[in-house]
């Protein structure tokens, strides 16, 4: 009996690898050789597996996906991309609450790459984490939601207001009273100030933190009792700053915006 195709493309490392390969573009025996660290004799077997289920083509002695083949590879990436995600640490996804996030991008979650799990010591606990604000102070352009309160951020954000070519804030209601009442001359500025926006977002909801720019993208999900617990996402991919970008703006269309 012949294997199925689901089984031509996942019982195989090498037939997998060979396909997520192909999808680049067309390749020769050699540079499938060089790019996989494989032999020809190990190599030629997968390569009759798949040109038997149609999911590669030889032309002029290049191998390249087919249609159902590049259809295929293009429908696994996702998955893939996902599995790689959780297994770079499940406890962290598994441990907060991702049920805030819109519906299509948390199917794109996989997007946010090869993220780095930023969780302070013992000994700076509550104090903002270095590589979130070297890599905010070097941002241009800044959205954030700022989903809990922290002293730091009135100077944080003011002294971002005026670095940055243009940011946009989010800000629950209990931060925004939180930070009119403990510096209002500050809220002000940022308010009044022609390339900030500031956005209000309704009562009884409680986005995850979010700071995205053109350098990074940075997401504080809240644990699954609501509380923060001082552990952060910090991506640098280009798809991850993309997904950022999307989450803000979703964000900001259930938004009222602060007239200075």
């Amino acid at each position: 009996m012949g294997s199925s195709l689901s089984d031509t493309v996942w019982l195989s490392d090498k037939r997998l690898n060979l396909l997520l390969l192909l999808m680049e573009g067309p390749r020769n025996i050699d540079q499938i050789k060089t790019s996989l660290n494989v032999t020809s004799r190990g190599m030629m077997p997968q390569i009759k597996k798949l040109k038997e289920k149609y999911l590669i083509v030889e032309e002029n002695e290049q191998y390249c996906l087919s249609t159902i083949g590049g259809l295929i590879v293009e429908k696994m990436l996702p998955l893939l991309n996902t599995i790689e995600m959780v297994n770079n640490d499940d406890t962290y996804l598994e441990a907060h609450d991702l049920s805030e996030l819109p519906p299509k991008l948390f199917r794109r979650l996989y997007e946010l790459g090869n993220y780095l799990l930023i969780e302070p010591d013992l000994n700076h606990t509550f104090e903002i984490p270095r590589e979130f604000t070297e890599n905010l102070l070097k941002s241009k352009n800044i959205k954030s939601i700022i989903s809990f309160y922290r002293p730091e951020y009135p100077d944080i954000y003011c002294e971002l207001m005026e670095h940055a070519e243009s940011m946009s804030l989010i800000m629950t209601p209990p931060v925004f009273e939180r930070m009119k009442h403990s510096c209002d001359s500050k809220m002000t500025r940022l308010i009044r100030a022609p390339h900030i926006h500031v956005y209000i977002f309704p009562e009884n909801s409680r986005p995850p933190g979010l700071d995205t720019s053109d350098r990074f993208t940075y997401i504080s999900f809240l644990d699954k009792n609501g509380r923060y617990d001082h552990k952060d996402i910090m991506s640098f991919d280009e798809s991850a700053l993309k997904w950022g970008d999307e989450l803000f703006d979703y964000y900001c269309s259930l938004c009222e915006k602060i007239e200075s």
